[in-house]
């Protein structure tokens, strides 16, 4: 794989599956702009990473879910850089609780950053892309949005929206060259399961049959062959990285 020529967006890079993806797309040669919101801190440390390969790399602090923000993140892009090949719509968060107990708060929060984010994202980078006549656009979704899962009714509904949103965008941009298609990871080492107890951990691996958790390593690189020219020929697809799960 070669994306040298390449620019890429990663939302939600600043640490994580999303910063494994920054750095996988800068290693096969891109040009990799890295996005998150909160402290600037970990985005310039994941931008000096990519700088040290020997690669060029912004930082912008933005919130994918404000319309005003994405269209931000798209000019800074366009100014430093000039084009848009790629886009990586990772950003999302959790606000897990039994749909009784669920505030609206929490529903809105999720559906927002997780959902309302892939929308605005990918409808801001679509007019630079139509006009190359070349992009790729791949979004994170999860097996939670196929499965389900107890106590995740507004994550599972904000990837299940992801899916049904890519299968439609890959049919629209097709013949501009464009291809979109979602990633559905399963259980993935990363901050949010290091919390869980050990022995939920355990039972959880029981349930996948290669027998362990992935790493955000394993994500980032499905990104890069769907972000390269080899994938040319595949859109509207979801492909699950989850163990066999």
């Amino acid at each position: 794989m070669d994306l040298s020529t390449r620019v890429a967006i990663v939302t939600g890079s600043g640490r994580g599956i999303g910063r494994a993806i920054a750095l996988k797309l800068a290693e096969v040669g891109a040009t990799v702009v890295v996005n998150d919101i909160g402290d600037v801190k970990p985005l310039e440390a994941v931008a000096q990473e990519i700088k040290a390969m020997g690669r060029q790399s912004l930082p912008v602090l933005a919130d994918v879910s404000s319309s005003a923000d994405v269209s931000r993140l798209v000019e800074e892009t366009i100014a430093a850089y000039g084009k848009i090949d790629i886009l990586v719509n990772n950003a999302g968060i959790t606000r897990d609780q039994l749909l009784l107990r669920m505030s609206d708060e929490d529903w809105d929060q999720v559906i927002n950053v997780n959902l309302r984010s892939v929308f605005l994202c990918t409808k801001a980078v679509l007019r630079h892309m139509l006009k190359q006549r070349w992009g790729r656009i791949i979004s994170l979704a999860s097996i939670v949005g196929i499965v389900g899962n107890k106590g995740q009714a507004n994550y599972a509904a904000a990837k299940a929206g992801i899916i049904g949103f890519t299968r439609t965008i890959a049919k629209e941009v097709a013949s501009h060259g464009i291809t979109a298609n979602a990633i559905a990871p399963g259980f993935i080492a990363t901050e949010m399961t290091q919390q869980l107890k050990e022995e939920w951990k355990q039972e959880l691996k029981k349930q996948i049959p290669l027998g362990d958790f992935g790493s955000p390593r394993d994500v980032a690189e499905a990104v890069a062959f769907l972000a390269s020219e080899e994938a040319r020929y595949i859109t509207g697809q979801v492909l699950g990285v989850d163990g066999g799960m």
